[in-house]
């Protein structure tokens, strides 16, 4: 089995997951992957358009998952009620010439709006955001559950999942390894330099020429410009952050149903460092991070990319606490 279909078949879990811009590039082969797990019970898909279509041709397969699709504004309040797990792909993609940050308007008021309903139909589930900039919209959701007094900082999880699923095939692929059994933490954040691969403490143990280690990491934090350009203007990376999605998803999922040492990397509310909100490895449990495992032992090149990281992750991180503080 490959490290997607993770969970055991003989599973019982009946998992309620909205995924929330499910008509989306990430978001119809993200659906498709949680409508193959037997760890998912029922999946209620929301998107401003194409929803009914897309959850009408994922009921067809032949597995447990029970598919609802829910479209527009007046059906969000629907598609979230009872969901365990809310997974948010939402927002505009990125095009060639784009930062992250370029991102922000638009979606930094699709997350918003999505964390309210969530805030308010749903504020017990794990949120799991993928919409970028991820930096921004991590602190920005954190602040709406807080006006609704109902935040909870180890339930409220940035995907960063595809930085590590990268690092582990490019790493792979220099090495002759096996990709399934590379492990690389990636820490930091989910842009350009604040995306830190901890080459160091990679299993199985692995080294590099500095030169070698250096282009290594700057192809990490470069990963998805390079499918943006490689895509020429029709979108971003959407088939492989599908498979990260899911990959968290299922993680989560594993570790609510009880699962022990389910580990994975995420950008959270964090002590960590001097950031409020930092990527490390967690340890999951029944009810979200059961324990922030921390940087690890780093070596001196790591170190100066953690201290390069924290004025652009502080930026992102006050930018998005100020949206809220703004918006009327």
């Amino acid at each position: 089995m490959t490290r997607i279909y993770c969970a055991k078949i003989r599973c019982k879990n009946n998992a309620k997951v909205a995924v929330l811009g499910a008509s989306g590039g990430i978001g119809q082969p993200l659906s498709l992957l949680l409508k193959n797990s037997p760890l998912v019970g029922e999946l209620s898909l929301f998107d401003i358009a194409h929803t009914p279509g897309v959850a009408a041709d994922l009921s067809h397969i032949e597995t447990r998952a029970h598919v609802t699709g829910y479209m527009g504004p007046d059906q969000l309040n629907a598609a979230l009620k009872g969901c365990d797990v809310v997974v948010i792909p939402a927002g505009v993609p990125r095009k060639p010439g784009m930062t992250r940050d370029d991102l922000f308007n638009t979606n930094a008021t699709i997350v918003a709006t999505l964390a309210d309903a969530v805030a308010r139909n749903c504020p017990e589930a794990m949120i799991c955001i993928i919409a970028n900039p991820v930096n921004s919209t991590i602190p920005i959701t954190s602040e709406v559950m807080k006006k609704y007094g109902v935040y909870n900082p180890n339930r409220v999880f940035g995907v960063t999942t595809l930085d590590i699923v990268r690092a582990n095939a490019f790493v792979a692929e220099l090495k002759g390894l096996d990709p399934a059994r590379v492990n690389v933490p990636v820490i930091g954040g989910h842009a350009g330099k604040t995306i830190i691969p901890l080459i160091s403490q990679a299993t199985p143990k692995v080294e590099f020429p500095a030169d070698q280690l250096s282009a290594l990491t700057a192809r990490i934090q470069d990963a998805g410009t390079e499918v943006v350009k490689a895509k020429a203007g029709a979108g971003s990376a959407t088939l492989s952050m599908a498979y990260a999605g899911a990959r968290f998803t299922f993680s989560v999922l594993d570790a609510m149903n009880g699962k022990e040492g389910v580990v994975e990397c995420a950008y959270v509310r964090s002590e960590e460092t001097e950031c409020k909100y930092f990527s490390t490895p967690l340890l999951l449990g029944k009810h979200g991070i059961e324990k922030n495992l921390g940087l690890g032992k780093l070596s001196a090149f790591e170190e100066n990319l953690v201290a390069d990281a924290i004025g652009e992750l502080k930026g992102s991180i006050k930018k998005g606490e100020d949206f809220v503080a703004n918006m009327k």
